[in-house]
């Protein structure tokens, strides 16, 4: 019987799948029974059926399987561009047309297009900010960016604390230990707190209650300002609830008990696997790679004496571990 129970990308191929692969490379061929149980490697083209033998399956080279799965990721790239651009052509002229929107000589929403101008109009706003910053920032705002960006946010944070101004800003619980935030909160100096939570909403930055800026497309080349009073008190509402729920991090830190052995993180992810979410949609939400959930769910699964994934699911429920949360 075929296992499709594991789903995975091409990205993040299984070990068993791994494993089978390299064998295939070594001997030349897999058997198809052999690849019964790991039908990831025919679904992304590593195995596949040879001319003179229907019980075998011949191994793509890895040159070959890997220039293939780029071209198809480049082509969902392209068609995403594809997509925001027609999206943006079809309402530049609503947009222009929406004259009621505007109060004085500053529209209430105005779209911005590409990083460089997203960061420059966010810098001139905070230039002349005299009261607060509000921020949420996911865990992937501090993956990858160039150690520039973080030293031009950081001078911009620090010239604002010094007008006497204050900043406070909530993080996923994955970025408590990120070396980019330790270091940002051990140079800032002045009125500033950070908390965290385990899910936390799309990036949000709220200026001197009159200014909001969030995402306006899923890799953030397009951001949306708003300067409407009714969304921005809404954005304000959702910080300072998020804001209550959150555990403290800067300048004093609070660690959460693990009663019974199981750790916040656990009990974070098993409220989630009631749910019904996979592994990837965990790591998603709790900003988190998806080995790193496995990893928490196998933890989560030893300490609760679980052997499969249904029975963990179960021994959740009955192990009382989510109404500690309350």
């Amino acid at each position: 019987m075929t296992d499709r129970a594991h789903h995975h990308g091409p990205e993040e191929l299984c070990e068993a799948g791994l494993e089978l692969y390299t064998q295939a490379l070594r001997k030349g061929h897999a058997t198809v029974s052999e690849a019964d149980a790991t039908p990831c490697l025919i679904d992304f083209g590593l195995l596949q059926p040879t001319f003179d033998d229907a019980d075998l399956l011949g191994p793509v080279p890895p040159t070959v399987a890997l220039h293939r799965l780029l071209r198809a990721s480049q082509e969902r790239i392209a068609d995403e561009r594809r997509r925001e651009e027609q999206l943006t052509e079809s309402f530049a002229a609503l947009i222009r047309s929406s004259s009621h929107i505007v109060t004085g000589d500053t529209s209430t929403l105005r779209l911005l297009s590409g990083k460089e101008r997203i960061d420059r109009t966010i810098g001139e706003v905070m230039a002349v900010a005299t009261d607060q910053v509000l921020t949420i920032q996911p865990h992937s705002t501090h993956i990858g960016p160039h150690p520039r960006v973080h030293e031009v946010a950081l001078a911009r944070d620090q010239a604002l604390l010094d007008r006497g101004g204050r900043i406070r800003t909530l993080y996923q619980h994955t970025l408590r230990h990120a070396p980019t935030v330790v270091a940002r909160y051990e140079r800032l100096s002045g009125d500033v707190e950070a908390r965290t939570l385990d899910e936390i909403t799309e990036r949000l930055i709220i200026v001197d209650h009159t200014v909001a800026y969030i995402p306006a497309n899923t890799d953030r080349t397009m951001a949306l300002e708003v300067r409407h009073p009714a969304l921005i008190s809404y954005f304000l509402t959702t910080f300072d609830r998020l804001w209550r729920l959150a555990t403290p991090m800067h300048p004093d830190s609070v660690r959460r008990p693990s009663p019974g052995g199981v750790t916040h993180r656990q009990r974070a992810i098993a409220a989630l696997l009631i749910e019904g979410h996979t592994d990837t949609d965990i790591a998603d939400r709790l900003g988190m790679n998806v080995r790193t959930a496995r990893v928490h769910i196998a933890k989560l699964a030893a300490t609760l004496g679980s052997e499969s994934r249904a029975q963990l699911g179960y021994l959740i429920g009955q192990s009382g571990i989510l109404d500690q949360e309350h």
